[in-house]
């Protein structure tokens, strides 16, 4: 899980797999930033795997 591991959304989209939530360049992924998300799905999302064929978050370095 992404219990401690933090994204930042890099292409505007709507979550299909939440409610249609939408996300804008810049905004955190996932909100609320404490909601458990599995590997399966950031992968999709960290990569062309998803239906916009490119990724739409990136996992920010931890201080």
């Amino acid at each position: 899980m992404a219990s401690n591991r933090k994204f930042e959304v890099i292409e505007d989209f709507k979550d299909l797999q939440d409610k249609n939530k939408i996300y804008r360049k810049g905004d955190w992924y996932p909100k609320p930033a404490n909601k458990n998300i599995n590997d399966e799905r950031l992968e999709e999302l960290l990569t062309n795997k998803n239906k916009q064929g490119r990724p739409v978050i990136k996992e920010l370095e931890q201080a």
